[in-house]
């Protein structure tokens, strides 16, 4: 007789969930490298590949990285709740994961492969489309699993752990794919003495990010596909998938206060984030005369800054609570960050070329990376929280709404930020397909005088932001037994109909 397998758990019926094992922990985790791969490529050397290497104007190429919001406002959610009424042999999630694969690394590739003889204006629509899908792609694997996190475990701590090593996967994506495209592939040569200007490095840097995420994806698919006996899956699809029950969905979500707190903070740190990613190498490169291999060696910070923030996070939510943490780790760390700009401004840094001046920066790189990344790590698993509690007000565990409405904002904020530094680039009037020889003191002060204000105050607005979140560590436990009693009174119930209605079918 064939085995049957056993069906998803379900929202009324859902079993004591075992311990997740190491395999489940660390391919989810590193399924992040995914993401961490895209970011890299899309947030730093997308704009500068397409401005510095080819020439198209800074404005082009960052408006149309920022007009991918437009798509990501349609797809992202409806990725959600896609996911969230799927029902299928491997669960909700796991379809949109192993589907997701081979599309996003295609797309991946082909970004950085623009036809010849295209016209500034159309190399526009050329990034756009191809961010568009990519992007599109990457969130139908990404929204997906991030909801699943939230479905893996209810623990307070544990969960900040699990975010912790997605993180840390994520910073090892987008960090050690960039030091070894750095030091391997951005090669300097008599004619570009500065390698990430070197058009043929970024052949290979395609195609290496294509075969990485197309991996990590595959991995995180099959290495947490045993766990999805043990995940919710819906019986019925309530009001069905439609316009109307999608926007109910999404307005109930943008009614939780939790919710709101988490979003307005991601708006403003995200494009935070990405005002930094696509203006960081400018600043190494321009203001900081750093080679290539040079910023291949700092980009260790960042996953020096992974390693001591993996463990850290879950003791500081212990310790200081994860909103507390989040605001004054984001804080905090912005300060520390802007530091050695504002020193240079000033006149008081170590100069290029001065034997200190790199360790002094990645030093600076990892203290400052470390902070922000705890701040993420606790933010995100304030949203997994946000799941139960919104669970208990409404009934509805709708993780994939949440999420993708948290992915929207996160790529969305990070083109507002990809645009915000195109705007900052046109404002200090630096030149296009320029050498570092023709960058005078001058083009350097005016980049940083521009950056600074934006930087600084995004952080600071958005950390206020989470002054308004409202769930502690014993609201989350009430939240989870008061979902537990009821999946029990359903268990009771669904016995009894069993016992004395209709016939067993």
């Amino acid at each position: 007789m064939a085995t049957i397998a056993p069906s998803p758990a379900t929202s009324s019926t859902l079993a004591p969930t075992p311990p997740m094992t190491r395999v489940h922990r660390l391919s989810f985790g590193f399924g992040a490298i995914a993401n961490g791969v895209k970011n890299a490529a899309f947030s730093t050397y997308l704009l500068l590949f397409y401005n510095q290497v080819l020439g198209v104007p800074a404005a082009i190429v960052s408006g149309a990285i920022a007009l991918t919001l437009l798509v990501d406002a349609f797809a992202d959610p409806f990725i959600g709740r896609w996911s969230d009424m799927t029902r299928s042999q491997i669960g909700r999630r796991h379809p949109f994961i192993f589907g997701s694969a081979l599309p996003t690394s295609a797309f991946f590739v082909l970004s950085w492969f623009p036809p010849d003889g295209l016209s500034d204006m159309q190399m526009g629509f050329w990034i756009f489309a191809l961010a568009s899908l990519t992007r599109m792609s990457i969130s139908a694997f990404e929204i997906p699993t991030s909801a699943m996190a939230a479905e893996l475990t209810d623990n307070y701590s544990e969960r900040t752990g699990l975010f912790g090593l997605r993180y840390f996967f994520g910073y090892l994506g987008t960090f050690g794919f960039a030091a070894f495209s750095l030091a391997v592939f951005f090669v300097a040569t008599p004619e570009i003495s500065r390698g990430q200007l070197n058009p043929e490095g970024y052949v290979k840097f395609a195609w290496l990010g294509g075969a990485l995420i197309l991996i990590a994806i595959l991995v995180c698919g099959f290495g947490t596909l045993s766990r999805v006996p043990n995940l919710r899956q819906r019986d019925e699809p309530g009001e069905g998938a439609t316009p109307a029950s999608h926007f109910k969905e999404m307005w109930e979500a943008f009614r939780n206060r939790g919710f709101l707190a988490i979003f307005g903070f991601g708006v403003f740190k995200y494009t935070a984030i990405g005002l930094y990613a696509a203006t960081t190498v400018y600043f190494s490169t321009y203001v900081f005369k750093l080679g290539a291999d040079e910023l291949a060696l700092l980009t260790f910070d960042s996953l020096i800054a992974a390693i001591i923030a993996a463990p850290l996070a879950p003791r500081f939510s212990r310790w200081l609570g994860k909103r507390n943490t989040s605001m004054f780790m984001a804080i905090i760390g912005i300060t520390l960050g802007i530091s050695p700009l504002f020193l240079t401004f000033i006149g008081v840094f170590f100069k290029p070329g001065d034997p200190l001046l790199l360790p002094t920066l990645f030093v600076i790189g990892a203290v400052y990376g470390a902070m922000i990344a705890i701040s993420l790590i606790n933010t995100s698993s304030m949203l997994a929280d946000v799941v139960e509690d919104h669970a208990v007000r409404t009934g509805q565990h709708t993780a994939g709404v949440f999420f993708a409405a948290s992915s929207f904002m996160q790529q969305c904020s990070a083109g507002f930020g990809i645009m915000m530094a195109g705007i900052v680039l046109e404002l200090s009037d630096f030149p296009t397909k320029a050498e570092v020889s023709q960058i005078t003191p001058a083009m350097e002060q005016s980049l940083i005088i521009h950056y600074i204000p934006f930087s600084l105050g995004l952080w600071v607005i958005g950390a206020l932001f989470l002054l308004f979140y409202p769930i502690t560590e014993n609201t989350h436990r009430e939240n989870v037994e008061r979902l537990k009693a009821r999946e029990a009174q359903a268990r009771e119930q669904s016995i009894r109909d069993g016992a004395f209605g209709s016939p067993a079918r």
